[in-house]
Parts: C-alpha cells; structure tokens; sequence
C-alpha cells in the first residue's frame, strides 16, 4: 500500500531532470523508477500529476508487475517525466 503522504513526499521531491538513483536514496524500501511518461500507454490514468511528470503505482505482488490505479495493492510508483513536447 502506497499511503497518500509517501505520494506526496514522492511527488514533491521531483522535478524536470529527476534522478532515479536519487529517488531511491530519498526512499529506501520504496520502489521507484523512472521513465518518459510516452513509455507508459496513453490508456492509463495518473495517479497524480504535475508540469514535470505523471505519477502511476506500480504492483509488484504477482508473478509480473504492471501498473494499477490502487495505492492499496500498490508496491511501488513509477514517475513518468513529461517531454518539452508535452508541456
């Protein structure tokens, strides 16, 4: 579960250039990747968003992770950084 707080935190934290390694010093435990948001399918709903990225959970708690719009089955967040063209 991804509580609204951490979501928060999470997105605070980053900005145009977000760094991955960075994201996962600032939260251990939580797993946290980045992206270009053009990688994840245009179908999905963000969780949160801001001008520099979209915010997605992620669940890792199958055989396959995939993306979900639940924080209460969601493991992780993946940042998908918005282009200059999406701006």
């Amino acid at each position: 579960m991804i509580a609204r707080e951490l979501l928060d935190r999470v997105v605070a934290a980053v900005g145009p250039d977000a760094d991955q390694s960075e994201l996962r010093r600032r939260f251990p435990g939580l797993s946290v990747t980045v992206c270009s948001d053009e990688d994840i399918p245009a179908r999905l709903q963000a969780a949160r968003e801001t001008a520099a990225a979209r915010f997605y959970y992620l669940d890792a708690s199958g055989h396959c992770a995939g993306l979900t719009d639940a924080a209460d089955s969601a493991s992780g967040i993946v940042v998908g950084l918005i282009g200059e063209s999406e701006r």
